[in-house]
């Protein structure tokens, strides 16, 4: 029998032989433990895990198919996924095996998180619930793929949530103005809102930006990181995706406002961050900004549909717009074709004064 007592420390601990992914003998030794039900239980789950055993318990199978993921996934993507995990997934399952979690208990735990409210006593949005949705079924998958789990329960109880949000909102140019106007006497907030709205960069591209990504000269503004806070701690990491790697030309009056915000910083060489404040601060600033002017509420996320918004409006075509703002395909512009729909109304005008010149 592996485990014994520790004479010493007064606990239990366990001896473990085990053969590794190499077939090699190794030892494993953990000590600690209050009773001797904890270090046998402990001993049994670990060998399950180093025999990929579906019996294991569910959390243990998560190790492993963290560790797996690792190494092929960008470090906020990670972490983003290991947060949804351990907050949304392993409390309601902790006390169960990989194999015998059915699909009745996942609906149970859809209903639960349904019912759920966050801090403002206000529902999860369908397209979180989706997200969560879709880390459970992608540790199902996993399972079935590599280590001989027969099914996949969340795909037996299908999905929860929305792929995507029902309405895509956005500002119109006076709209923004309204709001630009109200916060001015918040001079951070009013730089970092103009850079935003006219130029469509996302809100991790803005807060990771330093001076020497702005070149006033040429005026033209490079994208090449994004930033993140995740567990607390502030990670700078490569972009969204390769095409979000990206040089976008600035406006004129742009280049002239960000040469009066230099000269408001302490210190502003080329490795100086612009903006070093939070997103929840820029979404407190979102909420008393719009109330003072009274416009409606968006997302600072949806100050980017603002900007394609805008940009379509002026006439400016899809793959210029797809360009400028870093999307991995066209077909990612043409969804917000919908959001200026006088615009069809001035394209069929133009079209049928162009046919009448051939008229004339």
């Amino acid at each position: 029998m592996s485990a014994s007592k520790d004479t010493q420390r007064g606990t239990w601990k366990v001896y473990i032989r085990y053969k590794d992914w190499q077939g090699e003998n190794q030892i494993h030794t953990k000590r600690g433990f209050a009773t001797k039900r904890e270090a046998l239980e402990y001993e049994r789950e670990f060998l399950l895990k180093k025999t990929k055993d579906v019996n294991m318990g569910f959390p243990q199978f998560v190790e492993i198919y963290m560790e797996d993921m690792k190494p092929r996934l960008k470090l906020n993507t990670f972490l983003t996924k290991k947060h949804i995990i351990q907050s949304k997934i392993i409390p309601y399952f902790k006390n169960k095996s990989l194999a015998e979690i059915t699909a009745t208990d996942i609906i149970q735990w859809q209903n639960k998180l349904l019912s759920m409210r966050d801090e403002n006593n206000r529902p999860y949005s369908q397209t979180y619930l989706r997200t969560v949705q879709n880390q459970l079924s992608a540790i199902f998958n996993h399972a079935c793929r590599f280590y001989g789990l027969a099914n996949n329960p969340s795909k037996q109880a299908g999905k929860m949530g929305k792929a995507k949000s029902k309405e895509m909102l956005f500002w119109t140019k006076e709209e923004y103005l309204k709001f630009a106007e109200v916060i001015k006497d918040k001079p951070i907030s009013y730089y970092a809102f103009e850079m935003l709205y006219w130029t469509g960069i996302r809100e991790g591209e803005l807060l990771a930006l330093e001076r020497g990504d702005v070149n006033l000269e040429t005026r033209k503004l490079t994208i090449n990181k994004s930033y993140q806070r995740l567990e607390g701690e502030d990670y700078i990491t490569t972009p969204k995706t390769e095409k979000s790697n990206r040089v976008i030309e600035l406006p004129e009056f742009l280049c002239e406002e960000l040469e009066d915000y230099f000269g408001m910083l302490y210190t502003c060489d080329e490795k100086t961050r612009l903006f070093t404040i939070s997103k929840s601060y820029l979404h407190r600033k979102m909420d008393r900004g719009a109330k003072l002017a009274g416009v409606k509420r968006i997302r600072i996320h949806d100050l980017r549909h603002s900007h394609v918004a805008h940009c379509i409006e002026l006439g400016f075509s899809p793959v210029a717009i797809a360009e400028r703002m870093g999307h991995e395909g066209i077909n990612i512009t043409y969804n917000y074709a919908h959001l200026y729909p006088s615009t069809q109304k001035t394209l069929a005008e133009k079209l049928n004064a162009d046919r009448n010149k051939e008229n004339l």
